[in-house]
């Protein structure tokens, strides 16, 4: 406890900032996750009143269903339009800049959701959904990168956590602000959609307070001066040699600064079983079972007789559950590492979902089953939030360096998107055809990445990129072949991100 408080005296610039990097990174992408389903029946209804204002009849039921699943599924095509373009723009014109032209995006999304209907125009809904993705594409892109090159080794497992921390606190924001005792209501759903205005709002004010990393300034502004002033400014007076002495290493080895394409990364033999982890620990992300956990969690909660109008303050239980956890891992990562909290959140995870497909099957013929089937989506969650929920932006941002993590983090974003995406519409086919024993298949997905991750992914946890690219190397090269080093690393390749 005296070592936290030590450190949050020393580092409060560094907490500050990822405060603010917070409130308007993670925070809107698990926001509007959670808060769109709440206005949904208010949403169709505008949707027919605007139209029989305009052309005298209603619209069919298909047609309103049709516009209303455009609309929540328009957000995911926004988000992948700003991860592919962000990688690029970040690189030519630095994150800061680009996190703030987000927020403006945000405020203007804000905007056309707020006056949608005072201008009886459902398309502003929709033209809002859209900029929202875009800007959560470019900003849930840029926070974990801008976290992770802020922090020093020490705290950075506690830092890239943080990500997860925010996303979470944003789907239980959305979840309680969305109910109809707040802005859920009736009269009230355009300034629930309009909310992100709030935190675009404050980081569009807060954020020119703080400095681009340290790792940028020196590695691509070559800006030495401006990269001490940044270290004093985040991580406050003391002995901070070590961690100057492994930045600079990291920048003498870096290769001449050409430009580096998506395409080239994906080729380049020096980067293959960073790719290699880097894709496993994000689809694993997208296909743990999360997402059925809680579209099963209401059916449970309706067979364990809880009465209809206490369902959503239950599931707003699950959720600060995911919250509460993300914080925990925030705490244990930096004690137990990352790969230790991924593979053993995996294997947990294969548990539950192996006991709960049990329950779910016997609910109907054991009255006592579906309060166990309760239990084990709380213990699910809690072992998610834990494990692979912080862990793995902290995997991400650590084992590509800084100017190979914009393109690296271009892949994420399309894998994340499209992840979202294809699951929403191939999921509801599954839980039809399998029920229940759809968690079998992410039972699969679970174990095969345990396995994977214990056997490959070397620890991070207190090592410089050097040390982790060397590591990542013995499996790039194998053992027995001499691999570039910082004397010795290929001189053409290049730097760029787009595609």
């Amino acid at each position: 406890m005296a070592n936290f408080l030590s450190d949050l005296i020393q580092y409060r610039g560094l907490f500050q900032m990822i405060l603010v990097l917070g409130i308007g990174g993670s925070f809107p992408y698990g926001f509007h996750i959670s808060v769109i389903n709440y206005p949904s029946m208010h949403i169709k209804k505008f949707i027919n009143e605007t139209w029989m204002d305009r052309h005298g009849f209603p619209l069919p039921q298909e047609t309103i269903l049709l516009l209303w699943s455009f609309i929540v599924s328009v957000y995911g095509i926004g988000g992948l339009l700003g991860s592919v373009c962000c990688g690029y723009l970040t690189t030519k014109y630095r994150k800061k800049k680009c996190q703030m032209f987000t927020n403006v995006i945000m405020l203007a999304a804000a905007l056309s959701m707020g006056l949608s209907k005072m201008a009886k125009s459902f398309e502003m809904i929709l033209l809002g959904r859209l900029l929202y993705g875009i800007g959560i594409g470019f900003s849930f892109n840029i926070h974990p990168q801008y976290v992770g090159e802020i922090s020093p080794k020490k705290l950075r497992g506690f830092t890239n956590a943080t990500v997860a921390v925010f996303l979470t606190l944003g789907k239980v924001a959305g979840q309680v602000i969305g109910l109809g005792e707040m802005l859920g209501s009736e009269s009230l759903w355009p300034l629930l959609l309009a909310f992100s205005a709030l935190t675009a709002g404050i980081q569009l004010v807060t954020l020119p307070c703080f400095p681009d990393s340290p790792s940028y300034l020196l590695i691509q502004k070559d800006n030495e001066e401006g990269f001490m002033k940044a270290i004093r400014q985040l991580w406050g007076e003391g002995d901070h040699q070590a961690e100057i002495n492994d930045l600079k290493k990291e920048k003498a080895a870096m290769p001449s600064t050409k430009s580096l394409r998506v395409l080239e990364v994906m080729k380049t033999r020096s980067l293959r079983w960073q790719l290699y982890v880097m894709i496993t620990v994000m689809t694993t992300l997208q296909l743990c079972g999360i997402n059925a956990i809680y579209f099963y969690s209401f059916e449970v909660f309706r067979t364990a007789k809880f009465e209809e109008e206490l369902i959503p303050y239950v599931a707003l239980g699950v959720g600060i559950c995911e919250c509460l956890s993300s914080i925990l891992c925030s705490s244990l990562i930096e004690c137990f590492g990352r790969r230790r909290l991924l593979w053993g959140g995996y294997a947990s995870m294969v548990l539950v979902l192996a006991l709960l497909t049990v329950t779910l099957s016997l609910q109907h013929h054991f009255f006592w089953m579906h309060y166990c089937s309760v239990i084990l989506i709380f213990l699910f969650v809690l072992f998610y939030g834990i494990g692979p929920s912080g862990a793995t932006i902290s995997v991400m941002v650590e084992i590509f360096n800084q100017n190979f993590r914009p393109s690296a983090f271009v892949i994420v974003g399309i894998i994340n998107w499209l992840g979202l995406f294809l699951l929403g519409m191939i999921f509801p086919v599954i839980v039809e055809y399998l029920g229940p024993f759809c968690f079998l298949i992410f039972m699969v997905i679970l174990a095969v990445s345990s396995v994977f991750i214990y056997l490959f992914l070397p620890e991070t946890k207190g090592k410089s990129i050097m040390e982790i690219t060397m590591e990542f190397n013995k499996l790039n090269y194998g053992k027995t072949h001499v691999f570039p080093t910082e004397n010795n690393y290929p001189k053409e390749t290049s730097f760029c991100t787009r595609l």
